[in-house]
């Protein structure tokens, strides 16, 4: 459901791989979501916001890295999206879930709305501004 299609390719293979593993990771949220089965999703919802943490830290760092060796002039305003990505993840408040399935259900779904329009906006209205 959650994959990278054409239209989100830049034409740098590095950054449009690491591109497809934040994708890879909003299905991993998607498929949380859909898990009936799974009656606590905290733990597995801690797990995947420091996951996405720690990955989009490592991409934004090559992708920093490769607009600075070819000089791009926005790039701190391009940073500042990054930043802002990481601080809204790391506000992402587990503790105050708690153990309600539905509860739980709502803060999982919250989390994919926000990943999936964020990376889909980021990739279309401003990767694409220095590719």
């Amino acid at each position: 459901m959650y994959e990278m299609k054409p239209k989100y390719y830049t034409g740098i293979e590095a950054i449009d791989k690491e591109h497809t593993r934040l994708f890879e990771l909003a299905q991993e949220t998607h498929d949380l979501l859909n898990n009936e089965i799974l009656l606590d999703k905290t733990d597995s919802l801690t797990a995947l916001i420091s996951e996405l943490i720690n990955y989009a830290r490592t991409h934004f760092s090559h992708e920093e890295a490769y607009m600075q060796s070819i000089h791009y002039e926005h790039i701190d305003a391009h940073i500042a999206h990054h930043r802002k990505f990481e601080e809204s993840l790391l506000e992402f408040d587990i503790d105050c879930i708690g153990q309600d399935f539905d509860e739980q259900n709502e803060a999982v779904q919250n989390l994919l709305d926000f990943l999936i329009n964020w990376l889909i906006n980021h990739i279309l209205k401003v990767d694409m501004l220095y590719t």
